[in-house]
């Protein structure tokens, strides 16, 4: 079960960021899917706990229904990503239909912010057409170098460990998912994760 992009999509889409420099043991937390009740506060405490900053790749409606959770993740002052605002695939959806659902996204992202514009944008299941990519020329689009995979209920909690540590190296873009479908993984996985790789010598930022 692979944990690690393979090495020949960023060569396929040198455009999209795929890995911070390796020059520094640093490491890039990012989180999917939220904000959601629970799963993101998890996350919110256990990064408060550890004192890391990460990233959040948010999806607009998630941010309409929860805005006292979304509250949260700005309050602690970590870096917020567009990830649509009803988690749509891009091979699914024509291009305007597509920029039209990021764009609602960003406008609940900056009724919250005091920002021009949303930098970062992460296509939901890594799926994008090379005319979405051209669209969106004025935007970062951050895939990743480490998928915990901790969506998958048929992966046990120390699976997903071992797999993710396993992959993780110098600039990793790492993603978790606050989510109710990966809680269970991630509630058991993203506390070990941090000190297994605080231990090795890593240190964590988000994406600025």
């Amino acid at each position: 079960m692979l944990h690690r992009t393979p090495f020949l999509l960023p060569l396929l889409y040198p455009r999209l960021l795929w890995r911070m420099p390796a020059d520094t043991k640093t490491l890039y937390l990012t989180f999917d899917d939220g904000p959601v009740p629970g799963p993101t506060e998890f996350v919110l405490d256990t990064l408060k706990q550890y004192g890391i900053e990460a990233t959040f790749f948010c999806i607009g409606d998630n941010i309409h229904k929860h805005p006292e959770v979304f509250s949260k993740i700005i309050a602690a002052q970590h870096a917020i990503g567009n990830h649509t605002f009803n988690h749509v695939k891009g091979w699914q959806t024509d291009n305007a239909t597509y920029q039209q659902n990021i764009l609602l996204c960003d406008e609940q992202i900056l009724k919250h912010q005091t920002l021009p514009s949303v930098r970062y944008f992460r296509p939901p299941y890594g799926r994008i057409r090379r005319s979405q990519i051209k669209a969106l020329h004025d935007r970062t689009i951050v895939m990743w170098d480490v998928l915990t995979r901790d969506y998958d209920v048929s992966q046990s909690a120390a699976q997903c460990l071992r797999g993710s540590l396993q992959a993780t190296r110098n600039g990793s873009i790492v993603v978790f998912h606050d989510s109710l479908k990966a809680s269970r993984n991630l509630y058991a996985v993203l506390p070990a994760y941090i000190e297994a790789c605080l231990a090795q010598g890593y240190t964590f930022r988000a994406l600025r």
